[in-house]
């Protein structure tokens, strides 16, 4: 609606304005001010119902987010399976010191086929492991359970130490050994706390070691092969009514071949669900996608027994034969396929069957014979070709409909919010009267306040959406700040948007592959960003249903695109040549054929810049983001013309324009994503943005002719002559965003409210006809914009207070950029 209050003058309401400046202290506004803001409440009205599911997590082991993360395990690389495949850097013996002789075997003597690798350690010998980070944590008082499996031909003793540089952490055990391979354990008690501990094997003997294993005993519920507490506590503090697991681009790269003597022991494969359970030390390896291993301790049945543990609903993810991610393949083997889809109905009988059915046995005899109710399941993840993935999601859904109708079967769009294989993905979903899509998006701050009302127009009809992965590519406040003003869209769509989680959902700090992340750790301590706050905040305050609501809006303030231009490449070396920038009047602005030098151009990014046979050419081929800027920001109305070649590398041309800074700009991304498509990409304070995309490539030794016109706020791209495509920015980033909610039990009415700019918002609520005590309960999340939590110090924290005044008109001031829920009882 149209703005009613009085009118403010409010300058730069761009994401970098709206959110920088310190937070202020809710306090109640006197009713005799002028408002800057109206909400008015229809308490009467019908909104959608919101599901107890509606907000869940997802886990994908990246950043060690399972093992040396969520999985207790203390020891690193305990079976000796560590390999090239999965790290370049990597042996069989990463994190173990050797004391004496050892070696790493891959003969017939091993523990079983699956596990391929054991040591032999020699006569008078040990090895030591260091953990993770910066070694085995152990804390005073508390118990610890090793275990390993040995095979020595004469008897024997294994002596077993805890350590650090200190000296001793616990009394050392002695295990006698002896015979073929068997299961041995012992127990320590901490006798301090440390960081950095070590456990050593050393043997008298001369003896086979493999699986050597240290478990806190004070594992999460004290489940055995269990998860570290205080992770997943955090988690479990959020309340999630879904899990979703494990990955991700985990489930759609590498071989979609099992682990076995018949496939050559492949050892980059797709994650399969198969070689996750059993007993662990028959598990299979693989090498993980984010460039590590995965023991697969924490497996299928751990993710299951975990959402029962914490009330959620499972939701798995498996491989389509089609791989994404940048790897782009599509499987053609009729007879893989088909192993692949009675993989995933053996899943769902693992997961729901009886103790007496094949797979249902397997799940009794780990310790569950109940069946852990499994309704939903995802088929494929992010694929870049849309047709061949439907093909396919078609025969996996028909399968498991024939044989349980009642399971959900969920489909996907894509890795990206639109785009050539955004829109032919939903035409398919569409079509095919899928039941629920699965979208993913990492955008900027700004996409995410200028977006709010994404799902307003979707059809009420067609496929429910679940949104499986989002995030403002970053973890500051102002982040978390964009994504609470989006999530009060999702919530009044909550018709459309049934499902939807943060991602990902843990980071190891000396571990990261991925930013940002909802929970941070090492091996000492854990904390929520202040992300994972506001989707705390929002979890645990659903509500039932939408009550109808309205608020004004801000006066947009935004002008003309203003900028000056730039070049710039992506693991890609290229040329670039005769560079003219011409205003809507004529003038010339800049014209270089690099004739002479390149004195005209600012080099802010990475990369080998040089003018070569007149050209401008960046010839480091790994090098990402070598951007050079030329001209004046505050240009404006003007036409760029490039000419590109790309001589070698992964990718295309970046061509810039808008550009106020390195952090916020505009580039036409010519064969990005490894040279599949081209797109529009916005930075703003350094977070991403797709605009516009479209399948295609670049060829190498080409030229191309690159012209952008830019009108105002409107931009039109030209290849080669031919009019490529074009876009208006013109969408305000809206900072102030509410959303009413009623809790059916209770009867509360739940008014949740986001401003996020840097001045504090005096707003009119009127609820209605509700009749509603005089207090109500305040949480309040505020903090400055680029505030960040760490382990020591956490400036986005919750603060709860009373409200008192509150009728069925009352006026409330919220402070800058802040997260406040109100919850009103109603009489």
């Amino acid at each position: 609606m149209s703005r009613t209050a009085r009118s403010r003058t409010r300058l730069g309401l761009t994401a970098t304005a709206l959110l920088t400046a310190a937070a202020l202290v809710p306090v109640p506004a006197h009713a005799e001010d002028a408002p800057d803001y109206t909400i008015t409440v229809d308490p009467q009205g019908e909104g959608a119902e919101i599901d107890d599911t509606m907000y869940g997590v997802f886990f994908e082991d990246i950043n060690r987010a399972a093992d040396g993360g969520l999985y207790a395990e203390l020891v690193q690389n305990r079976s000796f399976e560590y390999s090239t495949a999965d790290n370049g850097s990597y042996t069989p013996l990463t994190s173990w010191a050797v004391g004496g002789t050892a070696e790493v075997v891959d003969d017939g003597g091993r523990l079983n086929e699956r596990n391929r690798n054991y040591l032999a350690l020699g006569a008078g010998s040990s090895v030591t492991n260091s953990g993770y980070n910066t070694g085995i944590r152990v804390e005073e008082g508390e118990r610890y359970d090793f275990s390993v499996w040995a095979r020595a031909e004469s008897a024997g003793a294994l002596t077993v130490t805890l350590k650090d540089a200190a000296g001793e952490l616990a009394k050392a055990r002695r295990v006698a050994v002896k015979g073929d391979w068997a299961r041995y354990t012992a127990t320590f008690t901490a006798s301090r706390t440390s960081n950095r501990g070590r456990l050593t094997v050393a043997s008298s003997g001369a003896a086979a070691l493999d699986m050597v294993s240290l478990f806190p005993r004070a594992t999460y519920k004290n489940q055995p092969n269990g998860l570290r507490k205080d992770l997943a506590e955090k988690i479990a503090a959020l309340e999630p009514g879904f899990v979703r697991f494990p990955g991700g681009c985990l489930v759609n790269t590498g071989s979609m071949e099992d682990y076995s003597e018949a496939s050559g022991w492949q050892r980059k494969r797709s994650y399969q669900w198969k070689d996750t359970v059993g007993p662990v030390e028959e598990r299979a390896t693989n090498a993980n996608f984010w460039g590590y291993n995965q023991s697969y301790g924490l497996g299928y049945y751990e993710y299951f027994r975990f959402a029962e543990d914490i009330g959620a609903m499972p939701l798995p993810v498996v491989p389509a034969l089609v791989t994404g991610c940048g790897q782009n393949r599509a499987t053609d083997d009729p007879a893989l396929l088909k192993r692949h889809i009675q993989d995933t109905l053996d899943l769902i009988e693992f997961a729901n069957g009886p103790a007496t059915s094949t797979w249902g046995r397997v799940r009794a005899e780990m310790g569950h014979p109940k069946p852990f109710g499994l309704t939903h399941i995802g088929v494929g993840n992010e694929e870049n070709l849309p047709r061949e993935f439907f093909a396919r999601f078609q025969q996996f859904r028909s399968a498991v409909e024939a044989k349980y109708p009642d399971i959900t079967v969920v489909s996907n769009s894509g890795p990206d919010d639109s785009g050539t294989t955004f829109d032919t993905a939903w035409q398919l979903n569409r079509e095919g009267d899928v039941d629920m899509v699965d979208e993913h998006y990492y955008n900027s701050p700004q996409w995410f306040l200028q977006n709010n009302d994404r799902y307003d127009s979707y059809d009420r009809n067609g496929p429910k959406v679940f949104l499986g992965e989002y995030a403002s590519q970053g973890n500051a406040w102002k982040n978390g700040l964009a994504e609470a003003a989006f999530m009060t869209g999702l919530e009044r769509n909550a018709d459309i948007v049934e499902l939807a989680s943060y991602a990902p959902l843990l980071a190891n700090e000396d571990y990261v592959q991925w930013r940002p992340d909802m929970i941070w750790f090492n091996n000492r301590a854990s904390w929520g960003s202040a992300n994972y706050e506001v989707q705390k905040l929002f979890m645990t305050n659903v509500g039932d249903r939408v009550v109808p609501s309205e608020a004004s809006t801000t006066p947009d303030v935004s002008g003309p695109i203003t900028g000056a231009v730039g070049l710039s490449t992506w693991a890609t070396s290229a040329a670039y040549d005769d560079v003219k920038v011409v205003s809507a009047d004529g003038a010339s602005l800049l014209s270089d054929d690099f004739s002479g030098d390149a004195s005209k151009w600012t080099h802010s990014g990475g990369g080998s810049w040089s003018v070569r046979d007149g050209q401008y050419v960046q010839s480091d081929e790994a090098a990402e983001n070598t951007l050079v800027t030329a001209g004046d920001p505050a240009w404006k109305d003007y036409d760029l013309h490039v000419r590109a070649t790309k001589k070698a590398g992964k990718e295309g041309f970046l061509v810039a324009f808008g550009v106020k800074d390195t952090g916020n700009y505009y580039w036409w991304n010519l064969g990005g994503w490894n040279n599949t498509r081209s797109a529009v990409e916005q930075a703003s304070d350094g977070g991403k943005s797709t605009l516009i995309s479209k399948d295609g490539s670049i060829e190498t030794g080409r030229a191309y002719d690159i012209d952008i016109k830019v009108r105002g706020r409107q931009v039109t791209l030209y290849l080669d002559g031919q009019e490529w495509g074009g876009f208006t920015d013109d969408k305000p980033a809206e900072p102030f965003r509410q959303v009413v909610t009623e809790d059916a039990r209770t009867g509360d009415l739940i008014v949740k409210v986001v401003n996020a700019q840097p001045s504090e918002a005096r707003t009119a609520i009127d609820l209605g006809d509700a009749r509603v005590s005089s207090r109500a309960r305040v949480t309040t999340l505020a903090a400055d914009a680029d505030a960040v939590n760490t382990e020591t110090d956490t400036p986005v924290t919750p603060v709860t207070s009373t409200l008192r005044g509150v009728d069925s008109e009352f006026t409330y001031t919220f402070p800058a950029h802040s997260v406040t829920f109100l919850r009103i009882q109603r009489r």
